[in-house]
């Protein structure tokens, strides 16, 4: 369990946290041609060298590669500029399936007990929840919602900088905190706190795309933390 952890953190860091949108851009348009690509494949498997921290599973991190570079390569060939979301949706469910396939071809001796912190499982369930709300699911969000956001009338009022990206991430953790430390009421008053800043935004608008936008990407934000949140409690009480 904790090596597919390792693989599945690993895989966050590398594809949400560490590449930049220029490399995005790059591979779109050059495809297999894009030295991006290769780039970002490379690292994947450096990443997983880092966080199993033994170079015994070279041979794992070379397959994680190889795999990741398919399926990738996979994505940019069969994408469209309409079918970005869904694609999206495949190649990440592609990337979690291939890493428990490739986890459960090695048995695990377990690596060296540097710390025992370090290697515990629930250390693993706990680094891996935060880096999914944090730098994954927002990313998430902002791919299901972009056949939405494409429709939503261009607005000249000013907003501060990334202000959505920050009280998503803010919103995922709390819920993610009441949910593990079993304060399930606290999640009602949260919804009804940015209930309230929201009326006034949604008053004002009169538009019903804008408030039906917003409904869907709360209910998915609270939804993915609170799930994330459930999962991460079976996996520390089955440990």
């Amino acid at each position: 369990m904790i090596i597919l952890l390792k693989l599945i953190l690993a895989h966050f860091v590398g594809d949400f946290i560490l590449q930049p949108k220029a490399w995005v851009a790059d591979k779109e348009q050059f495809k297999a041609k894009s030295p991006k690509l290769y780039l970002h494949i490379l690292l994947h498997g450096l990443l997983v060298l880092v966080f199993l921290w033994d170079w015994r599973y070279w041979l794992l991190a070379l397959a994680v590669t190889i795999i990741h570079g398919l399926i990738d390569l996979t994505k940019l060939n069969a994408q469209t500029e309409a079918t970005k979301p869904k694609w999206f949706l495949i190649d990440q469910g592609l990337h979690l399936v291939s890493l428990v396939l490739v986890a459960s071809f090695w048995i695990q001796p377990q690596l060296g007990d540097f710390f025992s912190l370090i290697e515990s499982k629930n250390s693993w369930v706990y680094v891996t929840a935060v880096t999914f709300l944090t730098a994954v699911s927002g990313i998430v969000i902002q791919v299901v919602l972009s056949t939405w956001a494409s429709v939503l009338d261009d607005s000249n009022e000013e907003s501060l900088h990334n202000a959505g990206r920050y009280i998503g991430i803010l919103e995922r953790l709390f819920v993610f905190t009441f949910v593990v430390t079993g304060n399930w009421e606290a999640i009602g008053f949260l919804l009804a706190a940015k209930s309230v800043f929201r009326f006034g935004d949604l008053k004002e608008s009169k538009d019903r795309k804008l408030t039906e936008y917003i409904l869907i990407g709360t209910l998915l934000s609270f939804g993915i933390a609170i799930a994330t949140g459930m999962l991460v409690l079976t996996l520390v009480s089955n440990g």
